[in-house]
């Protein structure tokens, strides 16, 4: 097998439209542990014992999300908890209130056992730890979870996002200030629509809420994000709307470059990567990921190697970019650093079930271990 065959084979792997990449991470709504184990005693005063006695098998930590200065996107606003700097857990908040419950067991104490629920931390393991909101664009104040919250009072208080200095950007889009009253009425039905799953409805609202202000960029990007699944060429179409009527609006340029891609569009999606970095130089796994992907395409190894990395040093987990690691492969082979690109794969082969994927993957590790001398693998 030539090199450009491998590095088309390892590509088939890499590259994964976005509907896939959805349907693959579906979001961060429920925990990150699966197998939380410790317990013992937590407590034995009487107000303590008390307010387990009131809990079936847990206890909640509450908390709200407020954005400084603006009112709440549409998308729920990721909550993360971090335990000696490892995420312990997420949660998203409410996207009217901005409110968020981190559920805990109580674990085995002297008032009785608790029932294990894979979806719960010990209450025990949260202590010390901090928790934030994750938002592109803004900066996160932090709360701690202190013993005294577990105590006395299980709302923790409130995170506050703020403006990123480094951003010119906004996921709220200015063009909701000057929309007329019954444009925003259709939207905030949508949104309901949308809440309650009733997603032809919301749709129907979309349409009409751009039909009476063709300017209101969060309708057309909710629009797209609707018909992104079954009709991709009319979701790039809204999305580019969206981008158009506020060309400072954030959300719309990711999905512009993941559409693109699928189309092998390459130089518009370095065009929407790009565009969505210079509103947030920070940028997120993601856009990331796709600024690599459309690089690599147009033949800029050197930044579609350095976008590779930045993505993989922000998802560890390989959570929202799960293809980045496979990428930096790809693009690593095609610059001739066969020893890393072989230390990807083997890495990638750690985390992808048993199927096609895998056999693929243990072929290219293969033809990647004849490249590279065996006293350096």
């Amino acid at each position: 097998m030539n090199l450009k065959t491998f590095l088309a084979g390892l590509l088939m792997v890499a590259f994964v439209p976005l509907t896939q990449l959805q349907a693959q991470n579906p979001g961060m709504a429920s925990s990150v542990s699966k197998d939380p184990s410790s317990s013992g005693a937590v407590g034995t005063t009487t107000k303590f014992n008390e307010t387990l006695d009131q809990q079936v098998g847990g206890m909640r930590f509450l908390g709200k999300v407020v954005v400084e200065g603006s009112i709440l996107p549409w998308d729920p606003i990721p909550v993360v908890v971090m335990c000696d700097g490892k995420m312990r857990y997420n949660v998203m908040a409410d996207n009217k209130r901005g409110s968020f419950s981190i559920e805990a067991r109580i674990g085995d104490t002297e008032v009785g056992r608790s029932a294990r629920d894979p979806k719960k931390v010990d209450m025990s393991q949260l202590e010390g730890c901090k928790v934030s909101a994750v938002l592109e664009g803004f900066e996160s104040t932090t709360l701690n979870i202190a013993n005294g919250s577990i105590m006395d009072n299980p709302d923790i208080g409130t995170i506050t996002l703020r403006q990123d200095a480094r951003a010119t950007g906004s996921i709220v889009s200015t063009t909701l200030a000057s929309a007329p009253s019954d444009a925003i009425a259709e939207l905030s039905k949508a949104q309901a629509d949308e809440m309650n799953k009733n997603t032809s409805s919301a749709k129907r609202h979309l349409q009409k809420a751009v039909s009476i202000d063709q300017q209101l960029a969060e309708g057309w990007y909710h629009l797209g994000k609707i018909l992104e699944e079954d009709k991709p060429q009319d979701a790039l179409s809204a999305f580019q709307k969206a981008g158009a009527a506020d060309p400072r609006y954030i959300p719309p340029y990711e999905h512009i470059a993941a559409l693109s891609a699928a189309a092998k569009k390459w130089q518009d999606v370095v065009d929407a990567a790009n565009h969505y970095l210079q509103l947030n130089p920070a940028g997120n796994p993601q856009i990331w990921y796709w600024s690599a992907v459309g690089n690599y395409n147009i033949g800029d190894k050197d930044l579609a190697e350095t976008a590779a990395l930045t993505a993989l040093s922000m998802d560890p987990g390989h959570k929202a970019a799960p293809k980045t690691e496979d990428e930096l492969a790809v693009i690593q082979a095609a610059r001739g650093k066969f020893k890393d690109a072989l230390q990807h794969v083997r890495n990638c082969l750690t985390y992808t079930p048993p199927g096609p994927e895998a056999d693929m993957m243990k072929g290219q590790i293969a033809q990647l271990e004849k490249m590279v001398p065996k006293t350096a693998q």
